[in-house]
């Protein structure tokens, strides 16, 4: 079991009701001047904004709209900075998806640095100070809302890059899964792929312990029960509960304290999809995982490719190893096409004609060859290759 130091500091609020309940409680414990930063019109039509409004009368509020998916330094991030610095907000409150909160996290930490942006975000310039950060999560999928992190777009130079520091947790995040119940599916099934993938990179690693792989391996089966419910009753709040509960442990380490790290491969490549061509995150992972699966299966894999297909999909232990890794692989293939979501690049608009282009992208700035998989730029290209 591999040491770890652990700690987490957003305080988690749940439930149906909680945002009318205890959101102006919590806003007066940090100051007047509120910048709520917001993505498309979602949260104006389920009238979200207007109660976030009302709750926030007495504040004194200035406004970041239309952030996107896969959220861009310019103009976003940017202009919030701008606005942060100019009008000395206090709080930031973000209202909506993973990618509103992660624009949010780099605004709070680049607000308060006299360096470029793009230098902190890219942590050449270490975040000494950010903003206080709460948030609304309107999506189950990033898990922005419970850890250090997000992902930054900067479309001049193609990059999406993660950019990571303690200081931008979270203060507090207010999760009514009812808000999910409108959601259209596609962002529904994005999301859980997007969660599913993300216990998967913790869990294909070196050294593991077997209470995570049990966590694990539960959150990904509820996940995908929950997920089926949701499509035929999409308001089914205990199913889309489940699903929000698992989504927001997602990326805050606590799935796999004490195993060694994997070097996140899957994210990696699909950081180069969406960096290149915009698309969505969650399909993007869908399409990359089995793919990745099929090239790194080996002896030296097999342990763990066993260990998901009887865990998580209840294949016969007693078959072959090899065996049960190929059913594994195409048991995930099978249950994302079954729910609906691309499994192919052509499906998303990608063609091969920037493979290689991507491929050494990758391979110069993500540190693969580190991976518990190691991958050089041919194996990349071969991955994405597979993918079309």
């Amino acid at each position: 079991m591999v040491n770890f130091d652990y700690q987490t500091p957003t305080r988690l609020i749940f439930g149906r009701g909680v945002v009318q309940e205890k959101l102006h409680d919590v806003m007066e414990k940090f100051g007047k001047r509120v910048l709520i930063t917001w993505g498309g019109g979602s949260i104006k039509r389920s009238g979200l904004y207007d109660q976030v409004r009302e709750i926030l009368k007495d504040k004194e509020i200035y406004e970041l709209p239309g952030i996107e998916p896969n959220p861009k330094y310019d103009p976003s991030v940017l202009e919030g900075v701008r606005i942060c610095k100019e009008k000395n907000i206090d709080v930031i409150l973000s209202v909506g998806g993973g990618s509103v909160l992660d624009c949010t996290k780099a605004i709070a930490g680049a607000a308060c640095s006299d360096a470029d942006p793009w230098d902190v975000i890219t942590m050449k310039v270490p975040t000494l100070k950010a903003i206080p950060i709460v948030d609304i999560i309107t999506l189950a999928a990033t898990g922005s809302e419970y850890d250090r992190g997000g992902v930054i777009s900067r479309t001049d130079t193609n990059d999406k890059l993660a950019y990571f520091s303690d200081l931008v947790f979270p203060a507090v995040s207010f999760i009514d899964p009812t808000y999910t119940f409108t959601l259209p599916v596609r962002q529904t099934l994005a999301g859980v792929s997007d969660c599913i993938n993300h216990i998967m990179e913790q869990y294909f690693c070196g050294e593991h312990i077997m209470m995570n792989d049990a966590f694990m391996e539960g959150a990904i089966k509820s996940l995908m029960k929950n997920v089926r419910i949701v499509l035929e009753d999409p308001e089914n709040y205990e199913a889309r509960a489940e699903i929000f509960y698992a989504t927001t442990l997602g990326c805050n380490g606590i799935y796999s304290l004490g195993n060694s790290e994997s070097g996140w491969p899957m994210h990696a490549i699909e950081h180069a999809l969406s960096g290149h061509y915009d698309i969505n995150h969650g399909e993007g992972l869908a399409i990359v995982t089995p793919r990745w699966m099929k090239h790194i299966l080996s002896e030296k894999t097999l342990e763990r490719f066993v260990a998901f297909g009887t865990g998580v999909f209840g294949i016969d232990p007693a078959l072959p190893e090899m065996e049960i890794a190929e059913k594994a692989i195409q048991s995930i293939h099978d249950f994302y096409r079954e729910i609906g979501l691309p499994m192919t690049l052509h499906e998303v608009g990608i063609d091969g004609s920037r493979i290689d282009e991507m491929a050494h992208h990758i391979a110069v700035n993500e540190g693969l060859e580190n991976a518990w998989a190691p991958l050089y730029e041919e194996d990349i290209a071969a991955i994405l290759r597979d993918c079309l």
